[in-house]
């Protein structure tokens, strides 16, 4: 049945569960945190907008069966893909099951759609004589800047149905009414043009940043340092280097010590007994220096960690 929502968000947590993607986000500056996220769900279409006001890290996995395709709604700060800028005048195909990093210098609002793999290739190739199948690798699309223009109007028109009138989102008829005109304008997108496929080095990037994510993956809830991800992961540190700074746009020690800032904060604000205490949480994750851990909570998070305890 078709149906719409829409949420606003003040904690990243909150925002990156709404997104259906496996989405994890860690916030890359201080500040107070603003996000929203829209979803239009059509009978065979799925359609969403994120929006966050602070520079951040997303890691993403893409659900099997899925064609995905995604498109920035307008200019604004850096926004990089698996080490690549998004531009706005392209879109962006997800390949099969494929993980990948997004990281905004600033604030950032990302559009995306996805349908079923078969039905994609099938309209594809009645309207447009071409092969839609996954593509191998993530591919970058520049179409014709009206078909753009025109698929970027179409989903900001469904985003504020979402937003004004859910009831036509919930309508089968008009629900599919929408779809289809959507996907006609994301086939003109796809359709035969230039496109750039990652290269093969880009590939064995791709696949040493999905190994260092699984690692983290499998231990979600226990600090991580450089010797224990490079033995896991079979590689030097120097190449966990190159690839973190060109995915994560900075080095693995500081993508870490996030992470291990990340889930001390987790852990001070679920907390459910009173005998816990800062230096606990601390210690747990890896900070053995408690003044310097203090000033950099702070810092991040715009509260001392004993603050975010007693919450």
């Amino acid at each position: 049945m078709p149906s719409s929502e829409v949420g606003n968000f003040t904690d990243p947590d909150e925002f990156a569960a709404a997104i259906p993607a496996n989405v994890e986000l860690i916030v890359t500056s201080c500040g107070s945190f603003a996000g929203k996220v829209t979803r239009v769900r059509l009978h065979r279409l799925n359609l969403q907008r994120a929006y966050h006001n602070l520079p951040g890290l997303r890691h993403s996995a893409n659900n099997p069966g899925c064609a995905v395709v995604g498109f920035r709604t307008g200019s604004g700060p850096d926004f990089v893909r698996n080490g690549r800028e998004i531009n706005p005048s392209e879109i962006v195909r997800a390949a099969e099951s494929e993980e990948y990093y997004h990281r905004a210098s600033g604030q950032i609002s990302m559009a995306s759609m996805w349908l079923p793999v078969e039905e994609l290739v099938a309209t594809g190739a009645t309207m447009a004589a071409c092969d839609l199948g996954q593509p191998k690798a993530g591919m970058h699309v520049t179409p014709a800047p009206a078909a753009l223009a025109r698929l970027r109007r179409l989903h900001a028109a469904a985003e504020q149905l979402a937003e004004d009138a859910p009831e036509i989102v919930g309508n089968p008829n008009a629900a599919h009414g929408l779809e289809q005109t959507l996907i006609e304008a994301m086939i003109a997108c796809l359709g035969p043009q230039e496109s750039t496929l990652d290269s093969a080095a880009r590939g064995q990037h791709a696949l040493i940043m999905r190994r260092f994510h699984r690692v983290l993956a499998e231990h979600a809830d226990q600090p991580l340092y450089i010797p224990e991800i490079c033995n896991a992961i079979r590689i030097s540190e120097r190449t966990l280097r190159v690839c973190c700074q060109e995915y994560l746009g900075m080095g693995p020690n500081r993508y870490l010590l996030m992470r291990r800032m990340d889930m001390a904060r987790r852990a001070l604000r679920n907390s459910t007994t009173s005998c816990t205490t800062v230096a606990d949480i601390a210690t747990q994750y890896g900070f053995w220096h408690l003044g310097r851990f203090a000033v950099e909570y702070r810092a991040w998070f715009g509260e001392s960690p004993s603050a975010t305890l007693r919450q």
